[in-house]
Parts: structure tokens; sequence; C-alpha cells
């Protein structure tokens, strides 16, 4: 059996009891990065009964190691630093993996900073579109003009370093006036809410942080309206 367990994104309190189970339980637990999983189990009082680092740079070797053990019947719960394992990182290549040679894999839901960052935004959640991280120089420009063509709220992950750049580049690309919410460390002591359109936001930004800013972000951009032309089109 494979478990996805998600752990929390900021603040440990954030998971479930079944997860506690589940990590406790597993024959396995494989995360990337071993010293901040004991961060978390030493707070719950999980005791691994084997800890194995899966991560984006030994991600092929470490996958055909747990399907193996998988195959032979050991438990592994997969988790990653912060969230659900799958979003944004490596974790979906034992997935696809596990089910190729027919084993379970049950998901353990908890933590997301999509869902959190959507739910706090007070932009339209009915509809959205997720972007991850987008991509540092190639195909950048290209990312950042479908999302200011978007109809759906597109949801965003960007580094602190970056994100005040981003929203100059969404900006230029959707218009000073698009609705936008960032949340900034999420579920942490200084958790921050950013509201209003992309050019308010920046302000804020600059005006609190010169420099680069601090935590990591998640962005959530309103979607484009469609022309009243374009809404009679489809009615007909």
């Amino acid at each position: 059996m494979l478990y996805l367990v998600a752990t929390p994104i900021g603040n440990l309190e954030d998971i479930s009891l079944r997860a506690i189970r589940i990590l406790n339980e597993a024959d396995i637990i494989a995360c990337e990065d071993t010293r901040h999983a004991r961060i978390l189990f030493e707070r719950h009082g999980i005791k691994p009964r084997r800890l194995v680092s899966y991560h984006s740079h030994n991600e092929q070797a470490r996958a055909a190691e747990l399907v193996e053990d998988l195959r032979t019947g050991a438990s592994v719960a997969l988790i990653t630093d912060a969230g659900t394992p799958g979003i944004s990182d490596p974790a979906w290549a034992i997935v696809r993996e596990a089910i190729l040679v027919g084993v379970d894999v049950v998901p353990i839901p908890g933590a997301s900073a999509v869902i959190a960052a959507l739910s706090a935004s007070g932009i339209d959640t009915n509809r959205f579109v997720f972007e991850g991280f987008l991509p540092l120089k190639k195909g950048r420009k290209r990312r950042i003009a479908n999302v200011a063509e978007e109809e759906r709220t597109t949801v965003i992950y960007e580094s602190p370093f970056r994100i005040k750049k981003l929203l100059s580049q969404l900006i230029e690309a959707a218009g000073s006036n698009r609705k936008a919410a960032l949340g900034r460390e999420i579920t942490k002591i200084y958790e921050h809410f950013y509201r209003g359109t992309l050019e308010e936001i920046l302000n804020e930004l600059e005006a609190k942080f010169p420099n680069d800013v601090k935590g990591e972000c998640v962005l959530i951009i309103e979607g484009i309206e469609r022309s009243s032309k374009d809404k009679e089109t489809i009615e007909e």
C-alpha cells in the first residue's frame, strides 16, 4: 500500500489523526528532507520504522527502490516537506510507477497551500486553474500571457525573491486593475493576505519590503471577464 500523506504547510498542528496513525504504522516513510521531517515527527510522537529521502535529485532511483519494496508487501507513506504529495513536487513519479505494478494508492488528505489560499482570497473559486511555479526563463512570457487571458481564477506559486517581478510582469500583461490576492506565510506566525488589484498588492509589498519579500507566496488572480459579445455568442 502506498499512502500519500499530507503534512502541515506551516503550523505543525495542521495534521490529521489518521495521518499520524499511518506514519506510525508504515514500514517505510519516504520524505523530501529527513531532517525537516523529524521536526514534525518529534512534535507528534511519530516513530518511523524506516526513513528514506525522496526528492527531485534521486527520484528515478528511489522510485524504483520503493516500488520494489511495495511489490514485496511493504507499506510506504510518502510525505513532502509541506502540504500534499504530488502537488509541485516529484511524488507523482512514484505514484505512476506504483499504479503500473498494481499497488493500491491511498491519499491521506490534509493541508494544501493552493486550497488554503483560494479559500481566503475573496476571489471566485467555482472554477480555477493551478499553474504551480512558472518557468524562470524559457516559456515564462508565454505562460504569463496565458494567465492574462485565462477566464478561470489562476493560482501560482512564487518565490519571495521573485514575487514582485512576477506582479510587474502580470501588470504588463493583464493590466494594473486585475483583481488578485496574495497569501504570504500561510498558517505561520506572520501569515498575511494582500487583496486588491495587482498594482495595489505590488505597492503594498514595495512599501513593506523595500528589498526581498519574506515568506513563501501563493498568488490568486481573477480570471478575465468575457466581453458582452462573447457572452451573447455562447448563449446563442
